[in-house]
């Protein structure tokens, strides 16, 4: 798993827009970022595909990704991906609260919400003057070509403005989220549940209110509605067990890297799944240093599900990060030939060839993994790399100047677009995209 504390994007032009997100809370402009995890997404995009399709949204459009902050709260800013911050899922006991509030934040997007306070955004001379711009994060839709995310605020009533629903938006999303998770077959008790994590916060001061109850209101009111609605369309729904055993698994992994490796190895018996104990084990042991039964651990995985990508991807994680290179190469080979469109994956499995020398072998597989999903900034540094040890050094800037950008620093993305301006042949498409990150450049220049 990695922590990227930036929000790239797939489209350079969208830099225009771009600044850095600030995501709730008491203290200010404190930045946040996304942890990355091929496991993850695919587990959170196993438990969402039902309830999106019910929406009327394509799962392989609508990525679920998870922020790195511990308090509970979900969001949108666009119309192409769902945050949940990792503190509400630790916080969740079924796959239905997961799914319950998947089912709200994209009736948000289905009921247009976000289109028009984009709209409305666009033409905020106050939102504007606050020096400020929400930017719609999407995900990759396969192409690479799609837009990837980034909203940034320094001023918290601002962003407060902008995430923050009304009660009305609040209850058309709630009526269409329980019909959407009765279509999909999912109990509607689930949101039920997901709201009662917050009763009794509505009394708090609002600084110690989690980040969610100032952004959903809620009410009695909305409480009450929210038990009409699943009696109204709800049916008690009977187990999903796909769901479960992906929902065990998030939250296994998620838990074991955000909690401490004891806490972890005491309750490795929570999980009714003997795979899912065994990567937790795996995670913990890794986080002690303690490479030898991390490696046994999720040996005896890999052994229960062999031909899971994402088990021998974590082997990878392990051995690269210990410095076996070699055998990193292995791990990851085999979890690239069994999930060749993975671009996290991918690019893991880049990072090792790289780190073993074999820089021919590993310059394609990073282009690859680039041309899926542009938002993985250790990507994008190796792809530099690479292009710069084959000698294609306006690549390499232009690369460099990307990666700059999508972590929000475009003065120095200016500096390596002009470069890599100068290297590329003119009018080239690799010379286009460097003059998209100069004028984002210039432009975040006039703004300050």
């Amino acid at each position: 798993m990695t922590f990227h504390r930036v929000f790239p994007l797939a489209s350079i032009p969208a830099l225009l827009l771009a600044l850095i997100v600030t995501m709730g809370a008491t203290q200010g402009a404190r930045a946040a970022g996304l942890l990355r995890d091929a496991d993850l997404e695919h587990g959170l995009e196993q438990v969402g595909a039902p309830v999106l399709r019910a929406a009327g949204l394509n799962p392989a459009r609508v990525k679920i990704l998870v922020v790195n902050d511990s308090t509970l709260n979900a969001f949108v800013v666009g119309n192409d991906a769902i945050f949940i911050h990792y503190g509400l899922i630790n916080r969740m006991d079924t796959a239905a609260m997961l799914q319950a509030v998947i089912a709200h934040e994209a009736a948000h997007i289905a009921n247009g919400h976000i289109t028009r306070r984009m709209t409305n955004m666009a033409n905020s001379r106050t939102i504007s003057g606050l020096g400020m711009a929400l930017a719609a994060v999407a995900a990759a839709s396969g192409n690479g070509r799609a837009a990837a995310g980034v909203a940034l605020g320094s001023a918290g009533s601002a962003q407060r403005a902008f995430l923050g629903h009304t009660r009305a938006e609040e209850a058309s999303a709630d009526q269409s989220g329980v019909r959407y998770m009765t279509a999909a077959g999912v109990d509607a008790q689930g949101l039920r549940d997901v709201l009662d994590l917050f009763r009794g916060q509505e009394l708090l001061a609002e600084t110690r209110q989690d980040p969610y109850l100032r952004s959903h209101p809620l009410s009695r009111d909305r409480l009450r509605a929210v038990e009409a609605y699943a009696a109204a369309y709800g049916r008690k729904a009977g187990p999903d067990p796909a769901a479960a055993y992906w929902f065990a698994r998030v939250k296994g992994k998620l838990s074991a890297y955000t909690r401490a490796p004891k806490w972890t190895l005491r309750r490795l018996g929570d999980s009714p799944y003997a795979d899912v104990r065994l990567l937790r084990e795996a995670v913990a042991e890794h986080r002690q240093s303690r490479t030898k039964q991390a490696l046994g651990a999720i040996d005896r995985a890999i052994a229960v599900r062999p031909g899971d990508p994402f088990l021998h991807d974590m082997r990878g994680q392990i051995l690269i990060e210990t410095r076996n290179f070699g055998a990193a190469v292995a791990a990851y080979g085999r979890a690239a030939q069994l999930a060749p469109g993975d671009p996290l994956i991918l690019s893991g499995y880049g990072r090792a060839l790289l780190a073993a020398g074999q820089v021919g072998k590993a310059l394609p597989v990073l282009e690859r993994a680039r041309s899926i999903d542009f938002r993985d900034g250790s990507m994008l540094r190796d792809l530099s790399v690479a292009y710069a040890k084959t000698g294609q050094t306006g690549l390499a800037a232009l690369v460099t100047a990307e990666r700059y950008a999508l972590s929000g620093r475009l003065e120095d993305a200016g500096i390596h677009a002009r470069r890599a301006s100068g290297l590329l042949p003119r009018g080239s498409g690799p010379w286009q995209r460097a003059q998209d990150v100069v004028s984002a450049s210039e432009r975040a220049a006039k703004r300050r």
